[in-house]
């Protein structure tokens, strides 16, 4: 997969912009606050139809301005697609490939697989378990269109079930018949996506150790392990013995929506005992790790966005993540930086066709 093409209208700080990519490397260079991260959020955008900063939609339209468009041109290998995004104001987002506007838009998510490198990882280590479900979710679903469908499926109706737990409570009364209803959607979409889940994590932690004794020169081990509700007992049970609980918290207090994946280095919880190095060289191994599996899954090589590394790691570890990218074949690579003569060096190394834009 291969983006030919980049046109931004009112998009954050970039009030129009056009790009004509190098199928190889692309490089932004400016200095802070010239928009180099937004124009990778652009990118990322084309894949997964939303930041990978997290912002909402509204909030990426320029300053005074009614809407943002982010259109790109991909090559797919056979032909050329035309992908628009388009959020106005006033109205709900739309995507269109080739003037034909998706239905749902979980319909797009997979087209072109991404994966990003950017400094916001370390809040995988850091942050609460919904950061890592995102992660795991935003993995799985590059490869698997069902298991968004279910995962959408899945969530609105705990939001249901919530909703009417919380009328309960408002109105004090208690309906078992009306709250059983949403019983069996959450068991079938739930242990579907459990399941999933368990075989994702453990088909990648291989390839984590792998990379990272590549990246890091160590002999740490790495474990990565997928916590979930549903490991001990069924999802049928879990609900049935929190029905009592569920009515006073007035929320569905167990299920995948609670899941987690702890990221341990021999042994011992990663957050605590891992140095910032080791914690970068683990986090740079799991984003490698995903490009590997949805490469292998989909038969398509996602694009690479790496933001700002080289201000972030030390020369070992881009001297390694580079040697990396450069044997496995990862694609087209796109990256920002604040300084075009460390640019110009890492690309001379990787010894491919490249664009420099200065922004």
């Amino acid at each position: 997969m291969i983006i030919k093409k980049l046109s931004l209208i009112n998009f954050k700080n970039h009030p129009e912009r056009n790009f004509e990519f190098s199928a190889q490397i692309n490089c932004f260079v400016g200095n802070n606050g010239a928009g180099k991260t937004n124009i990778l959020d652009s990118l990322y955008y084309l894949s997964m139809a939303k930041s990978f900063l997290g912002n909402k939609d509204l909030n990426n339209i320029k300053t005074d301005e009614d809407f943002f468009t982010i259109e790109g041109a991909i090559d797919d290998g056979e032909k050329e697609n035309i992908i628009k995004i388009q959020q106005p104001k006033e109205a709900k987002k739309i995507i269109k490939k080739n003037d034909k506007t998706y239905d749902r838009m979980s319909d797009h998510i997979g087209f072109l697989p991404s994966v990003i490198i950017s400094p916001y990882d370390s809040n995988l280590i850091s942050d609460s378990g919904e950061s890592r479900r995102k992660f795991l979710d935003s993995m799985i679903s590059q490869t698997d269109s069902d298991y968004l469908f279910n995962l959408i499926q899945y969530q609105k109706t705990v939001q249901q079930r919530n909703a009417l737990l919380k009328d309960f409570a408002k109105n004090r009364y208690f309906d078992f018949d009306s709250l059983e209803i949403y019983n069996e959607p959450l068991i079938k979409f739930g242990t579907k996506i459990f399941e999933k889940r368990r075989e994702f994590t453990d088909s990648i932690v291989p390839l984590i150790q792998n990379y990272y004794d590549i990246i890091s020169k160590g002999k740490e081990k790495i474990t990565v392990i997928y916590e979930s509700d549903l490991s001990d007992q069924t999802f049928g049970t879990l609900l049935q013995q929190n029905l009592e609980k569920d009515r006073i918290l007035t929320y569905t207090s167990k299920g995948i929506h609670k899941d987690d994946l702890l990221f341990e280095m021999n042994g011992t919880s990663m957050k605590k005992t891992a140095s910032q190095g080791q914690q970068k060289s683990f986090l740079i191994a799991l984003k490698l790790s995903q490009m590997n599996r949805i490469k292998e899954l989909t038969g398509k090589t996602p694009i690479l966005l790496l933001d700002d590394i080289f201000d972030k790691l030390d020369d070992t570890r881009v001297s390694q993540l580079i040697e990396l990218v450069n044997q496995e074949h990862f694609g087209q690579i796109f990256i920002t930086d604040t300084s075009r003569e460390r640019t110009e060096n890492v690309v001379k190394r990787i010894n491919e066709e490249s664009k420099i834009f200065e922004l």
